[in-house]
Formats: structure tokens, sequence, C-alpha cells
């Protein structure tokens, strides 16, 4: 085995690479980086040939899967003609072009499109559209926002702001004043009507009726909420929430924000997750499979009604990035939509997704595993220390578990994905959409294996 601190690559990224959401502790006494080189469909490999299945699409991403030749030429191919020139009063074709098509995909009225980098961005910009949209129509108190308990929304100060996860809060308070949370839609944990989802529903959502009352609705602007809830392990809403967030929305004039970052481009299967459950937002946030993760790219759809005052006189949306819509990303994307179509990688998921679940569902027969739960192709799995009274692990239990074993060995043993304890302990699931029956299998038997050791050690 070759020794990882007589490793010029090694010892480089231990030296000068400072990796996201790490604990680099480990890595100061010679602990070794994972270095992945290359990919290939739904699997990746790292510099010493091992083969990985990417049970998280990168990170929500790769929708396509990897080695994709069309999307790396169409990259190159842009680069060649212009690689970059700002959105900053000029335009580029690729830029109007995903646009234009953006706006024919998406439900209703959401026919403006503002492009960023990536999805922190996105949301940061509907809470700067939001507040700005009500000082501009005679509302300039609307500047509150609701979000969610446990609920990811980004770092940037104003996207930290809406995360309702205190532990990654605190290192950077205070931040952006104006954000409060409500319940998620955790049934698995529901406070109340945990027998009945559609009654738990409408009690989630009539919290955000509560908050908003609470906090006076001539000052709340926007409330952002995911189709499936990321942080804390894969929520999905139940039967007739978002309809009745929409009504809740109309009642009091505020914004409803579907931030898609994750839950965008197929991975529920629908192109965005409001289609999936059958709701309209006046912002859409979007990021991560509009390019399979082959190019950065982000951004908001926006309904007609919202860029109306933008279209007047002197008034300008003072905000924007210097590589927004870049022309090799959305030359990217483009070439990302067309394989969507060609492949019809929407038909596919739906025509997998029940088989993806039951697959997981096996793993109801081992003692730690409290609950599956997902759509489409994005799942959670609870991990319990006991199953009849839903009692989860201690922090130190959870550290010693979660992270100490279960992450470290799904890895060693060949599956990439996620162990996480922001919310209760999960392991989530979100492979390409171009996954199958084969690959569904391999990751049962992975995880399967490595719950019934962790089962052992508890």
């Amino acid at each position: 085995m070759t020794d990882p601190t007589q490793d010029p690559l090694q010892s480089a990224a231990r030296d000068h690479l400072w990796m996201h959401f790490t604990r680099h502790s480990s890595l100061i006494d010679g602990g070794e980086v994972p270095v992945i080189v290359r990919g290939d469909g739904p699997y990746v490999y790292d510099d010493k040939g091992k083969r990985y299945l990417d049970g998280l699409a990168g990170l929500f991403t790769t929708q396509v899967g990897h080695g994709r030749q069309e999307l790396a030429q169409a990259a190159a191919k842009q680069a060649a003609e212009l690689a970059f020139f700002p959105l900053w009063s000029y335009a580029h074709p690729k830029a109007i072009e995903l646009a234009e098509r953006l706006a024919a995909l998406a439900p209703g009225e959401l026919n403006r499109v503002f492009f960023t980098t990536g999805g922190g961005e996105a949301v940061e910009s509907a809470w700067k559209l939001a507040k700005q949209y009500f000082k501009l129509t005679g509302k300039p108190t609307k500047h509150k926002v609701i979000s969610r308990a446990i609920a990811y929304h980004g770092t940037t100060q104003g996207a930290l702001s809406l995360t309702g996860l205190p532990a990654i809060k605190a290192p950077f308070e205070p931040l952006v004043p104006s954000a409060f949370r409500v319940p998620n839609t955790n049934i698995y944990r529901a406070p109340v009507h945990g027998d009945d989802p559609e009654a738990f529903g409408r009690w989630a959502a009539d919290r955000i009726e509560e908050a908003i009352l609470f906090e006076g609705p001539d000052t709340v602007a926007a409330v952002f909420l995911e189709p499936v809830q990321n942080a804390g392990g894969c929520f999905p809403p139940p039967p007739g929430y978002f309809q009745r967030v929409r009504e809740i929305c109309d009642r009091y004039d505020v914004l409803l924000v579907s931030d898609e970052v994750i839950c965008a481009y197929g991975r529920l299967g629908t192109m965005f997750g409001a289609q999936r459950y059958d709701y309209q937002p006046d912002i859409i946030t979007f990021a991560k499979g509009i390019t399979s993760g082959y190019a950065p790219l982000g951004g908001m759809l926006v309904t007609d009604r919202l860029f109306e005052p933008f279209r007047k006189g002197t008034t300008t949306f003072a905000h924007g990035y210097t590589f927004g819509g870049h022309p090799v990303s959305a030359a990217v994307a483009l070439a990302n939509l067309d394989l969507f179509e060609r492949e019809d990688l929407l038909g596919h998921v739906q025509r997998n997704e029940a088989l993806f679940r039951s697959t997981l569902e096996k793993l109801l027969d081992l003692p730690i595993v409290g609950d599956v739960r997902g759509a489409g192709y994005f799942y959670g799995i609870e991990l319990v220390k006991d199953k009849a009274t839903k009692e989860s692990f201690t922090d130190e239990e959870s550290e010693r578990l979660l992270r100490g074993f279960v992450d470290k060995a799904l890895f060693e043993a060949g599956l990439y994905c996620r162990a996480d304890d922001r919310g209760d302990p999960v392991v989530q699931l979100a492979p390409p959409l171009i996954c199958d029956r084969s690959h569904f299998e391999e990751m049962e038997q992975i995880l399967r294996a490595v719950l019934s050791e962790a089962s052992n050690r508890l």
C-alpha cells in the first residue's frame, strides 16, 4: 500500500487545499484525502483505480452520469467561439436561448430567467428580488422571510439566514435579520396527526399562516420551501400541503419561492419539483442538475408579475454576478437538456422510481433502519437506536457510529453517498438519473452489509 505521506499529490492536498465542509484534523497526521480522478456513467474512480458507485450524483448534481462526451464537446465548442462575456447590460446567444427554453419548460408564467453561478446565489437573489419588488409596488415594510426547520438553503449570508440548521449558522452570526422558521414535513416524527398525512400536511401548512399573522402580513415578503426537503433526510410534502401553502401566500400577498436547487431537472421525475406536486411558485431557484455539474450554473425563474416593475423608467435590479449565465455553462446546459429529451430521462425516473423505493425498503428489516422516505431518485434512510420507540442516537453515539463508521465504511465498500446528522441521522441517496435495477441492487447490498455491522456495533 502506498504511504500517503510520501505521495506528492496527497502532500499538496494536505498542505494547500481547503476542502469544503471538511474536518481537516484527520489529515494533519498523515490521513489520506480521497482523490477522484475520473467518472464513467454512474461510477467514479479514485487515483488508485478503485471504482465507486456514485450514489449521490456528485452532490445531487450529475443527472446524466459521468463522462458524457457531448457535454464536454459543447463546452469546448462554445469556449472556442466566445469563452466569456458578462450579462451586465449585454447578452450572448446561449444565455438568450437557454432563458427561452427554461421559460417554456417552467410551469405557469415563470417567463423571466436571472442567471447566477450556483444555488446559494440563486436563493440570495430571490430574497433580494422579493424585498425590492415590494418596495417598488408600495409595500416597503414587506421584507421578512419564512423557511422550515432543518432546511438548508445555502451558505451566503442571506441564504444561511434562511437555513434552519443552527449548528452551521452559529460560527457566522449575527446573520441577516428577519428570517423565521416553521415546522417541516417529517411525518415520521410528526408532533400531531402522524397517522393521517393529509391532516398533518394541513397542520404544517397552517403553521406558515400562523407565522405570517404573528409577524404581521404587512412585513412578510416570501416563503422559501423545497419541494422535497433535503436536510434531515428527504421529507416529501404530505397530500394537499403545497395547495394550502399557495392559498395562504395568495391571501396575504406573500411570494412562494420553490427552492429547487436539488429537486429540479429530473431528480423527482419531472423537470421541476413544483410540477410533481402541482403547485405554482412565484419564483423557482435552480442550479446543480441544469448542467449535470459539467459547468457551474444557477439562477431563478420569475413570474411576469415580479418583473413588471422593472420594465419602467430607470428602475434596475442592482444585483448580479460576474459569471452568472456564463457562455460555456449555458452551452452545456442546452446540451444537457437535449440529452434529457433524447434519452427520455424524466420517463426513465418515473418508470423506475417504484423499483428504487422497493429495493431500499428491503432495508427496513434491519433493526437500525427506522424509515425510508423520498421521491423520484431522491431518498433518505433514517437510522434509529430503537425501531419501536423511534429513539435516535445521542450526539456521542451519532459521532461514533455515523461519522466514525458508517460514512467511511460505505465509501470503502464502493458506495459514495451521504451519511448526515444535521437533523436525525440519515443516509441519503440521489444517484444519477441513468441508474437502473442493477445499480439499485448494488446500493442495497452495500448498505445492508454496512448497516448490519453498524447495528452490531450498537
